[in-house]
């Protein structure tokens, strides 16, 4: 399975209607749809196909047409993405009308054919799973800590600053947080 871990867009026309696509991670995708529409007033539709995982790992997909006829904007895109393995993703097409009707057939060309084009632009990377690990220090231990987590490269550690030590959060890969476990020894027992 893959993924993205940054938004991308582009636009391409068809029949003089313009297709603009954005593919954003899962976590951007709440409340684009409006925005998008208030970005783009003029526009006829904002179509949207989404898959990602859920707590048990389980794959969740949705699309719509958005006023488009039934099947031939939402479920093409999303074809795209089960095609392409993607999850944790979602993306939205806003189209305006050219003046050309484009039928069922030329609809399902023309979001096939935006879906896949800002696939072949965006930056597709590798899927794993993320955990969280949640452990406290003392003081003395920050410096090597921070030192550790540099060197198996997991950034943006959160830490809570007590009166008893120092609370972290941290969230990688299984591989990640085993290494860190490993080379942090004696003071690591993750929480969650």
């Amino acid at each position: 399975m893959y993924t993205i871990d940054k938004s991308t867009q582009t636009t391409i026309e068809v029949k003089h209607s313009k297709f603009v696509t954005h593919f954003v991670p899962i976590a951007e995708f709440a409340g684009l749809q409006e925005k998008l529409r208030r970005e783009h007033p003029k526009s006829s539709h904002v179509v949207y196909a989404l898959r990602y995982l859920n707590e048990y790992d389980q794959i969740v997909e949705n699309s719509s047409d958005d006023g488009e006829p039934k099947g031939s904007s939402g479920v093409p895109a999303l074809n795209v993405l089960r095609g392409e393995e993607l999850i944790n993703c979602a993306v939205l097409i806003v189209r305006y009308f050219g003046g050309t009707k484009l039928g069922i057939g030329g609809l399902i060309r023309a979001y096939t054919g935006a879906t896949q084009e800002i696939y072949t632009i965006s930056d597709i990377i590798k899927y794993e799973k993320l955990h969280t690990c949640e452990y406290e220090t003392t003081y003395s231990d920050v410096q090597r800590i921070e030192y550790i987590l540099a060197q198996i490269g997991i950034v943006g550690a959160d830490r809570d600053f007590g009166a008893a030590g120092v609370g972290w959060k941290i969230v990688s890969t299984s591989e990640n947080i085993d290494e860190f476990k490993s080379r942090a020894g004696r003071s690591i027992k993750c929480i969650v």
